[in-house]
């Protein structure tokens, strides 16, 4: 059956079959890690989230990697072979069919791989070599135990083909244990599994078969292969086609799709983000779709926008979609879509603060956009009534004030928002003139247009005084006036007042209005680590003769998360960014006079020197802005606190305080 003629994304809609099973588009959800499992059991939460994806249209649905072998049971992943979580599979698999989706599981295991700091314990590979990152040493893999690895990933998908799964996708890629068998570099065996292309494709080859032996004849088995891993000496899109050929012929799958990256230096690649094109791996997967001969394939890497994923499927480019980021921002990505409300989709970001949250502080999938991952309501969330009307006035049009002003106006509340600044965003605007910093304006570009919507009134460029406050006689008051960076110890009071040395939005807010090349070298005092501080760097980078980064840290990027670090470390290493580590200006009169700013070491006290300096700014921790507080509860006017204007943390707390507080209300 083809899409209706009228439907925006007719290719994309379009049906399609695997292995006699019917998926009703060409929509699959990607594997995400949500961290909802508890104990190894499938939870509600963990169900919750899948069907919504199902609901919101995907029509292939791949779950997180699962704990199928006897090496996984200690991992934080579900437990397929536990006969007492038989029947949370099962509902897991019925409430994804129920929303019309086709679950698949995910095989996996990390070898030697390990995000966390630490060497992983009970690590296994094909070879005793170590991790690039971690530096663990795995357990090199004897005939029998890759023979017995074989027969419980085969058992376990047995289990799931009784449980209602659709099939699973083996994912051999991200540098993870089948990706470690494929590599030449990280597979130096000389038996039947290593040396050349055939030994090094046997283990996958040889899982395929048995998985084929162990399930149903209805079973789809998906492939994931690394596409190229950006290492030297290991898989390259020539190796990654020889792998392809070899495995469809002997051992082929019902769809194959194409990862880069791998756990090692390169392994940002595996999720591209903001910093770098849509659709990266375009290209790569083009030059691969002939290894693939008749499977199917399925297009992966930063596909955000619907009208990208008709494009791919239209033109051939691939039979199936894969979406994972962008359904968390948003479930109904497709849904909404389709029904020509392409303007009322919560973009994803790429800022990949969702693997940050599972993989860095293994807590349960959470996105920036959308502070409704896994609720019930969650598809296309729309707030129910409150029971009385309110009067609220909101202070601050930053993505925590416009968060809680559409939702506490969609809920039915009289809401005003008084901001100081011109236009909704705040913050956000100036970082989206930034390198790396178009999406951010997703945020309130969702937001803003959802509370106009639903009523909400605004006035711009208002200081807001208590009495203006007052005179819109509210029920309860909102502060989301942001915070301000805090002036380093080290700077002079009498240099604060006078604005010579400013914090680095100050200093960027004037300084991006010219964007003239300027001689000299521009410096920034980095004790906030975070991504805007090093997006300011590459700014300045295209201004300057040279850019300094000072921090009193031995590293930076520290409060970054893995895979974002990697990228920002690359990007200013290859732009020469000076970097001078634990160590802090001193403030002298040469400063003034010349130019020069002298620096000290924390440790052992010796100085360096950073002569002919045009821009000096620091990035500091921030406090909150509370300067109506105390007047307004002097008032006794009900005054409620969120985002950076209650504690200074990121764009994640900023959202999710004013969608709890529009609730609240």
């Amino acid at each position: 059956m083809i899409s209706a003629p009228d439907d925006p994304f007719p290719a994309l809609s379009s049906p399609f079959t695997l292995r006699g099973n019917r998926i009703r588009n060409r929509l699959a959800h990607a594997s995400m890690t949500t961290r909802m499992q508890r104990d190894g059991q499938v939870t509600r939460e963990l169900i919750r989230y899948y069907a919504n994806r199902a609901a919101g249209g995907a029509g292939l649905v791949v779950s997180e990697p699962l704990a199928m072998i006897r090496q996984q049971d200690r991992l934080p992943k579900v437990r397929v072979r536990d006969p007492a979580g038989h029947d949370g599979l099962k509902r897991w698999a019925d409430a994804v069919a129920e929303k019309e989706g086709v679950l698949l599981g995910q095989v996996q295991d990390p070898g030697r791989g390990r995000h966390a700091p630490g060497r992983a314990p009970y690590a296994i590979g094909p070879s005793s070599l170590p991790d690039d990152l971690s530096w663990t040493m795995p357990d090199a893999l004897d005939h029998s135990a890759i023979m017995q690895l074989v027969e419980e990933f085969a058992q376990s998908c047995a289990v799931l083909d009784a449980c209602g799964f659709g099939g699973c996708e083996i994912s051999a890629g991200h540098g993870h244990l089948f990706h470690q068998f494929l590599s030449p570099r990280s597979n130096q065996r000389d038996d039947d599994y290593g040396g050349d292309l055939a030994g090094r494709t046997r283990l996958l080859r040889e899982l395929i078969s048995a998985i084929r032996a162990a399930c149903g004849t209805g079973f789809i088995i998906g492939l994931k292969l690394p596409g190229e891993d950006g290492v030297r000496g290991s898989i390259d899109p020539d190796q990654a086609a020889g792998i392809t050929r070899m495995i469809v012929q002997e051992a082929p799958p019902d769809y194959l799709c194409f990862a880069q990256g791998s756990h090692a230096h390169s392994l940002e690649m595996h999720l591209p983000d903001r910093y770098g094109p849509p659709m990266p791996y375009r290209d790569l997967q083009a030059r691969l779709r002939e290894a693939c001969g008749h499977i199917p394939m399925m297009a992966l890497g930063r596909i955000t926008d619907p009208a990208e994923a008709e494009a791919l499927v239209a033109s051939s480019e691939a039979e199936l979609v894969g979406v994972g980021r962008a359904l968390v921002a948003d479930p109904a990505w497709l849904a909404k879509a389709k029904a020509g409300r392409t303007q009322d989709i919560r973009y994803c970001l790429s800022c990949n603060t969702c693997w940050a949250v599972v993989t860095s502080r293994n807590q349960p999938l959470a996105c920036v956009n959308n502070p409704r991952v896994g609720a019930s309501d969650e598809v296309d969330y729309r707030p129910a009534r409150a029971l009385y009307r309110k009067r609220i006035t909101i202070i601050g049009a930053g993505p925590a004030g416009l968060e809680a002003a559409w939702v506490a106006a969609a809920r039915g509340h009289e809401v005003t928002v008084l901001s100081a600044g011109s236009e909704a965003g705040g913050g956000t605007r100036l970082r989206a003139l930034l390198p790396g910093g178009e999406t951010i304006t997703s945020i309130p570009d969702y937001q803003y247009p959802a509370a106009l919507r639903a009523g909400a009134r605004f006035e711009f460029g208002i200081m807001a005084t208590p009495d203006d406050v007052e005179a819109t006689r509210p029920d309860a008051v909102v502060l989301a006036t942001g915070a301000a960076m805090v002036a380093p110890a080290w700077l002079p009071e009498e240099i604060r007042e006078e604005g010579f040395v400013q914090s680095l939005p100050e200093a960027l807010a004037n300084l991006t209005m010219r964007r003239q090349a300027q001689p000299g070298t521009a410096v920034i005092y980095d004790m906030d680590h975070s991504d805007g501080v090093y997006a300011a760097a590459e700014f300045l980078h295209g201004i300057f003769e040279r850019v300094v980064i000072v921090t009193p840290r031995d590293g930076i990027a520290e409060d970054m998360w893995l895979v974002s670090r990697q990228g920002i470390l690359r990007r200013l290493y290859q732009k020469r960014v000076g970097i001078i580590r634990s160590s802090e200006p001193v403030w002298t009169t040469a400063f003034e006079q010349d130019g020069a700013l002298e620096c000290v070491n924390l440790y052992n006290g010796e100085r360096s020197r950073i002569d002919d300096v045009a821009f000096l700014a620091y990035a500091a921790p921030r406090a909150p802005r509370l300067s109506l507080l105390d007047p307004l509860l002097g008032r006794d006017i009900p005054v409620h606190r969120i985002g950076d204007c209650r504690v200074a943390l990121d764009l994640l707390n900023a959202t999710a305080d004013g969608h709890a507080l529009g609730h609240a209300l």
